[in-house]
């Protein structure tokens, strides 16, 4: 017979949050791992009453969304959290940013709209901006050209199973050059694929296309997470969670 684990189940999930929040300065250096730890850490001492998982070894209900790279600073880090009790969101969003450390920032927290699908279902693309020290506008200008205008780039990238050849063109949606004297700055939408495609590979391809090798290493960060529209904007994933709740406020307001 199957052994079942002992006490009552746990309470179940009544209310789902959805939070973006920001790594930003040395916090960029943070793995995901770490990242998560601190978060799960910040979430007790704010009093989040949080869910758990059912079996011998429950687990609070967090699922992390597309997590930027270990050096890459992020202004778009999302994360959903299931309650055992209903909160108001802006009182957690504060609770909780008490609790974090100075660079983990939480931006915004929003109640998930009933219906609504998945949060990861509402991101397929990133925006990124990438700053090149050392390197002149113009020159980085007549790289994107040549990358824009290429079939296929491909790029070493390294994995879990060690290096592997990829195409880092094709997940590129559009890339622009802009910055000032001495410092070019790189704009570039990325789809996701798998495996992903990150700035240092974007940065890899401009090496192979236009030999573009910035003298000190590039500082990304990531300006925004979402859904590629026809107009090549990355679309909010928090905006459908926000109109639904605009939407239940003003049926509420003209009953």
């Amino acid at each position: 017979m199957a052994r079942s684990p002992e006490g009552p189940p746990p309470p179940p999930t009544v209310q789902k949050l959805r939070l973006r929040y920001a790594k930003r300065g040395p916090l960029r250096f943070a793995s995901h791992r770490d990242l998560a730890r601190a978060l799960e850490r910040a979430l007790r001492r704010a009093q989040v009453p949080m869910a758990y998982s059912a079996g011998f070894t429950p687990h609070p209900k967090i699922s992390y969304v597309g997590a930027a790279p270990t050096g890459a600073a992020s202004e778009a880090e999302y994360l959903e959290i299931g309650l055992a009790r209903r909160c108001d969101p802006e009182a957690v969003r504060t609770a909780l940013d008490d609790s974090l450390p100075p660079g983990i920032d939480v931006v915004e927290c929003v109640e998930a709209a009933e219906g609504g699908g998945s949060l990861a279902d509402r991101i397929d693309a990133t925006r990124w901006r990438v700053e090149l020290p050392g390197i002149e506008p113009a020159e980085l200008e007549s790289a994107v050209a040549a990358l824009l205008a290429a079939a296929e780039v491909t790029v070493a990238k390294r994995t879990k199973n060690g290096l592997r050849d990829v195409d880092a063109r094709a997940p590129i949606a559009s890339a622009s050059a802009g910055g000032a004297a001495g410092c070019a700055i790189l704009h570039v939408v990325v789809r996701q694929v798998t495996p992903a495609v990150r700035p240092d590979d974007v940065v890899a391809a401009l090496a192979a296309v236009a030999d573009l090798r910035p003298p000190s290493p590039p500082r990304a960060v990531r300006e925004a997470q979402g859904r590629l529209d026809d107009s090549g904007t990355v679309a909010d994933p928090l905006g459908p969670d926000r109109a639904a709740r605009a939407r239940c406020q003003g049926e509420h307001a003209a009953v």
